[in-house]
């Protein structure tokens, strides 16, 4: 008897202390939901998150006012980090499938987030919004130059795709990524020099051994190595880097029996 009044008084301490727990917190969890925190006048931009200096986000408010007025893209910016105005900002903004929202958040993994109107994967399909966030969101490019410039360079990725009528990939070719695509071209001239290695007597170049291995010197140069370079930037000097990593990977691995050879008889 009253081992069962005693556990009917621990349950009803316990849902007392639910109730409390939920009533306290209840004001914090209203703020991630909250329309008053809308601007009162007409704005592309609602910084709660302080992500952008007033400069910028001036400058940025008036470009993204004569973007839409000259394309007809809608384009919008919500910083946030404790609060939110939440679903508000749909009615606020009329979003459509012509808009594009970019929220940018400290809090996570990763700076940027971006919902994306129906009309726009058309011309910017999903795997270009994936590489936009990686690029600009990541914490290493958010450290080195700032969430203002996170978000205004995403927005310009942006801007400079849907003049061109859609891309597949983020413009540019930033120089992690060029040096990656630089060291497997060099792999890939390594492979094919191994491969293309006199093997018989008189013989100069071995093309059946070299063809015999170009699907895998052929994707780390053509694949991995050229392919990223020309869809992303127009400059000549990243190609012709890569072009000669592979010449110069292909003529080491060709002539290292030479060098062997002539070090063993030095010996």
């Amino acid at each position: 008897m009253l081992r069962s009044l005693f556990n009917r008084l621990f349950g009803c301490l316990t849902v007392l202390s639910l109730v409390m727990l939920t009533w306290a917190i209840a004001p914090t969890a209203q703020a991630y939901d909250n329309p008053d925190l809308l601007p009162s006048a007409p704005t592309n931009i609602i910084d709660l998150a302080d992500s952008l200096t007033a400069t910028q986000q001036e400058a940025l408010d008036q470009h993204l006012n004569a973007f839409e007025s000259e394309t007809g893209w809608k384009l919008r910016v919500l910083t946030q980090f404790d609060r939110t105005p939440g679903r508000a900002v749909k009615a606020f903004w009329g979003l459509d499938d012509k808009s594009v929202l970019l929220v940018a958040d400290p809090r996570g993994g990763n700076l940027l987030n971006f919902s994306v109107g129906d009309a726009f994967y058309e011309f910017l399909p999903r795997t270009f919004w994936i590489e936009l966030q990686t690029r600009y969101g990541n914490q290493f490019f958010v450290r080195d130059n700032g969430e203002g410039s996170s978000i205004i360079e995403a927005l310009s990725s942006v801007e400079t795709c849907l003049r061109r009528g859609g891309c597949n990939v983020v413009p540019g070719l930033p120089r992690e990524q060029w040096i990656l695509t630089l060291i497997t071209s060099v792999i890939g001239g390594i492979i094919c020099g191994f491969a293309a290695q006199p093997q018989k007597p008189g013989q100069v170049v071995a093309w059946q051994w070299a063809l015999l291995f170009s699907p895998l010197w052929g994707i780390l140069f053509i694949a991995f190595g050229i392919a990223p370079v020309v869809t992303r930037t127009a400059e000549w000097l990243p190609l012709i880097r890569n072009i000669a990593g592979f010449a110069m990977g292909a003529l080491v691995a060709y002539l290292s029996p030479m060098f062997i050879k002539s070090s063993a008889s030095e010996t």
